[in-house]
């Protein structure tokens, strides 16, 4: 939305609005381009920082908005296009390959162009996150969001809300991040902006308020009204004509009589939307005032979306391969998404308890360690720049972060020093001296640290107060891996080269796990699904060339206990690094109930799905370092659960309790091999009596196909995959996108939307007869079902044949399943 009127407006959102439109090629040297950017982002203010992230379902045109966003800001002076592989931010050569979007592209503009802004104002610093949008790589996504203070959700307007933006939608609601919603590819054949609002408030669980509607002329789209300023933008020949309102009205008279009228509909349904959430809106409304101001209208949508809540969503239309729309966005992201200062204070975990990071640092434990803190900030992600090397992307929440400063790590507790700090244009990169709250940059150098990191300096160089060492701003949660394969290396120095890589790869993204079997000197990688496997082995075999041979990509089945196993005790004597010891101790193993989460939460510790409860009796307390004992009891007791003996797979679902029983002068070694013998006896004797069977993951899939092919889909679902199908969802144009299926991960008790309330502008082929007869997009079906994910593996091809190419497939983990009948004796 372009704020024209924004001359009565505040100086504040003055900057946001003022500029000439048009699409000019620079004249700049691209050094002292980005030398300039790196000076301006450095003196940026709070309050003229943004910090947002683009979030969407792969393939709805979030990299090619951001390329258009870098090309109007002035940072490139081409467009880039991911059809022809030659984007900014999918700089990843199998990105380019693959037209996706697989790691987190971190990138700094301003906006406006600096030579748009009026005397005495400053454009705004967009800190943008593009972000990956197939369903393997959600962790990206989930790991970049609690970083942003704002996000731009992109729909594909021919597909509508698809079931990987719903998630990634309630991962945004779940941090309370303020949201707009930007429904692109409007020229595409079958678009329809009507059915994306309306299943905006069904799906998505919000009220659109519609800021924008689509220019059409007959039935082709040229451009978007903003109908708060009632203006047009009209894209032609590569630049963008911008028509005021008297001008505009002559324009449609004209070309699109109906629409006159429905830009004054428009504005008086997004007026009567924002009183039910802006008290101001609301007391002009009731006063019957017909001429609202638009300014006023400007800052109570920004006051309506400021809480994250996602009950209130301004929606705006465009097509951004062809230009259309993406400057009115920008403006957008300027003038209603809030700086860092605007945002509630971040949330810490100290020592297993979770504080704000105000109160943490003003405690009066902590007092004594607070004044000596001179920043504390979170690394959202590490990868490897093709220039640059390993680089690590921070953002500051506390203080100023400076370039010589010493880190301490709190999460692995060692103190790195970086070698500089970068501000990131994608693959082009500027030194700052520092960065200050809310301001996102790169350090360079640094050798352990890992995603989901936080970071501390202080102002005398030395490691912080103990009370704060364990400070850390929201750890990231991993889910578990549905996949894996078996590397296996030719040699030594093959395998160093390999146990490098996968070191980084694993630092660089923690839902990549690998181990390595010391016997068989074999490889184990395991991933979220087949293409994050795919990807993690392509950037590992194009950067270090490993001499190795790369198995199949299977699936992570895992071993469990049908019933309780008998308790086994063992006495374990013998030397360990020649030290003599003594250590006895009882294990018993049983399945995991649901009763044991809710009775056994506080003294138990939960890793891989097992649970494990260790029990130190009173009289051998007084004797031992208490805390050393109780870790390598659990160190053993995990050891022993990594590996089954049915199939050498991890056990799944086990409550392990160990009883630690008579010692004599043991050390660490001698708890960890007594628990990890007892565990692994205990499962031997369960197996030898049948007692072990074997799990395997379940996904959730969701399957948008047509309705011809949707009865043969559903039969191929529950009997060539055995799986199950929940629901079948109309999610054609003319159903009103009710539906819901999967949510959207916020509290079940969000009211339910009445889509028949929402106000929709009219699609053009919903009147328009030609002489082919009524325009209709084919009718289409969402299939939601739980399938086996060995049956998923090839699936997506699989369907290919059935719907003619006409489908989409999302599906994400959701549980592990007993594996009976034939499909146990196939394994």
């Amino acid at each position: 939305m372009i704020l024209s009127t924004v001359a009565r407006a505040t100086r504040r959102l003055a900057a946001t609005s003022c500029r000439r439109r048009s699409a000019v090629t620079l004249n700049i040297g691209k050094a002292t381009l980005y030398s300039s950017l790196a000076q301006d982002y450095h003196a940026s203010r709070l309050k003229d920082i943004r910090n947002i992230g683009i979030i969407a379902h792969v393939d709805a045109g979030k990299t090619t908005t951001t390329e258009r966003m870098l090309f109007y800001s002035g940072v490139t002076s081409r467009v880039g296009d991911v059809d022809s592989g030659n984007t900014v931010t999918d700089f990843l050569e199998l990105e380019r390959e693959r037209g996706i979007t697989i790691q987190s592209a971190a990138i700094t503009f301003p906006w406006p162009r600096k030579e748009h802004c009026p005397p005495g104002t400053s454009p705004t610093t967009v800190n943008l996150i593009d972000t990956p949008g197939h369903q393997d790589f959600r962790f990206e996504v989930d790991r970049c969001l609690p970083i942003l203070d704002g996000a731009v959700c992109i729909i594909d307007s021919v597909k509508g809300v698809e079931a990987h933006t719903e998630r990634v939608w309630g991962s945004a609601h779940e941090f309370r991040i303020p949201r707009l919603v930007y429904c692109n590819k409007l020229d595409r054949e079958g678009a329809s902006f009507r059915k994306s609002v309306l299943e905006i408030g069904s799906r998505l669980k919000g009220w659109p308020l519609v800021c924008q509607i689509p220019w059409w002329e007959n039935d082709e789209f040229v451009g978007v009204i903003d109908i708060i300023d009632s203006v047009g933008y009209r894209y032609s020949d590569k630049k963008t004509i911008k028509y005021e309102k008297e001008e505009l009205m002559r324009k449609l008279s004209s070309s699109n009589a109906d629409l006159v009228q429905e830009v004054g509909v428009a504005r008086q349904h997004l007026i009567e939307g924002l009183a039910e959430f802006d008290d101001v809106i609301m007391e002009e409304f009731l006063a019957e005032n017909t001429d609202i101001p638009s300014t006023m209208i400007k800052e109570a949508l920004r006051r309506a979306i400021q809480s994250g809540d996602g009950r209130a969503i301004p929606v705006f239309a465009g097509s951004s391969f062809r230009h259309i729309g993406v400057e009115p966005l920008m403006d957008a992201i300027a003038s209603y998404l809030p700086n860092p200062s605007e945002r509630p204070d971040v949330n810490v975990r100290i020592s297993g308890a979770s504080h704000k990071l105000s109160n943490a640092l003003q405690g009066d434990s902590k007092q004594a360690g607070a004044k000596q803190i001179a920043s504390i900030s979170s690394v959202f992600k590490v990868f490897e720049h093709p220039k640059e090397g390993i680089i690590s992307f921070v953002r500051v929440y506390h203080g100023t972060l400076a370039r010589s400063a010493a880190t301490f790590n709190t999460n692995i507790a060692i103190s790195e020093s970086p070698m500089g700090i970068l501000q990131i244009s994608a693959d082009k990169t500027h030194d700052v001296p520092e960065l200050s709250v809310g301001q996102i940059g790169a350090l360079r150098g640094l050798k352990k640290a890992r995603t989901g990191d936080t970071l501390i300096t202080t102002t005398n160089s030395k490691a912080p107060h103990a009370a704060l060492r364990t400070l850390q701003v929201r750890p990231p949660e991993i889910p578990p891996p549905v996949a894996f394969l078996q590397v296996e290396p030719y040699g030594n120095v093959a395998a160093h080269q390999l146990q490098v890589a996968l070191e980084n790869a694993s630092r660089q993204d923690p839902s990549l796990r690998w181990s390595r079997d010391p016997k068989t000197e074999q490889f184990t990688v395991q991933g979220m699904g087949k293409l994050h496997l795919d990807v993690s082995l392509h950037n590992m075999r194009q950067k270090h060339k490993i001499d190795a041979e790369f198995g199949p990509i299977e699936v992570d089945y895992k071993e469990c206990l049908m019933v309780a196993a008998q308790p086994q005790r063992i006495v374990f004597d013998r030397p360990v690094a020649s030290k003599a010891g003594k250590v006895t101790c009882t294990v018993t193993l049983e399945p995991l109930e649901a009763h044991h989460r809710e009775t056994l939460q506080e003294s138990c510790i939960e890793r891989d799905g097992n649970m494990f409860h260790i029990v130190i009796p009173d009289e051998l307390a007084a004797n031992l370092d208490l805390d050393e004992a109780h870790q390598q009891l659990l160190n053993g007791a995990i050891a022993g659960l990594a590996r089954g003996p049915r199939r050498a797979a991890p056990l799944h679902g086990c409550l392990a309790t160990v009883e630690l029983g008579a010692c004599e002068s043991p050390t660490g070694g001698h708890f960890s091999s007594a628990a990890r013998t007892a565990v692994q006896g205990s499962l031997r004797s369960a197996f030898d009596k049948g007692q072990v069977g074997v799990v395997e993951p379940i996904m959730l899939v969701h399957i948008m196909c047509p309705e011809q092919a949707a009865g043969t889909v559903q039969h191929d679902i529950s009997a060539g995959a055995g799986g199950q199908v929940l629901e079948v969802n109309d999610r054609s144009a003319g159903s009103g996108g009710a539906g819901g299926a999967g949510g959207t991960g916020g509290e079940d008790d969000t009211p339910l939307i009445d889509v028949s309330r929402i106000y929709a502008p009219p699609d053009p082929y919903d009147s328009v007869t030609s002489l082919r007869g009524k325009r209709s997009a084919a009718r289409m079906v969402e299939i939601v079902a739980k399938v086996p994910y060995k049956e998923m593996l090839d699936y997506d091809d699989h369907l290919r044949s059935k719907t003619s190419g006409r489908h989409s497939m999302t599906m994400t983990f959701d549980s592990f399943a007993r594996v009976v009948g034939h499909r146990e004796k196939g394994l």
